[in-house]
């Protein structure tokens, strides 16, 4: 009994470990999302790109790169972001790339 718990206790804690991993990969994805959004409303209504950039990069995380662009009446907004693995346990393995966009119907000034 003790040799298989030593054999599959380090297994168990790998898997563990991968499942809060995509966890927190998924977390990271609607805090883009939602920094994406949250531009995109912010520039519908007139508010200054500046602003609203800072805005999307706060909330979608640290390293955001955040774009927009206009025409047609609405404003895109587009966040991207890269994640490492945690704790540095995954160093070997490439980082994560999340995107998001959001579209929003610009307001008459």
């Amino acid at each position: 009994m003790t040799a298989e718990l030593a054999l599959g206790l380090p297994l168990l804690l790998a898997v563990t470990v991968g499942l809060v991993w995509l966890l927190a990969v998924g977390a990271a994805q609607v805090r883009v999302v939602d920094g994406a959004r949250e531009a995109a409303r912010a520039l519908a209504r007139g508010d200054a790109e500046g602003s609203a950039f800072a805005r999307a990069a706060e909330v979608a995380g640290p390293g955001s790169r955040v774009a927009a662009s206009y025409g047609d009446g609405r404003v895109s907004v587009t966040v991207d972001r890269r994640v490492s693995g945690p704790g540095g346990l995954f160093d070997a393995w490439p980082e994560v790339g999340l995107h998001a966009e959001a579209v929003a119907a610009a307001e008459a000034p």
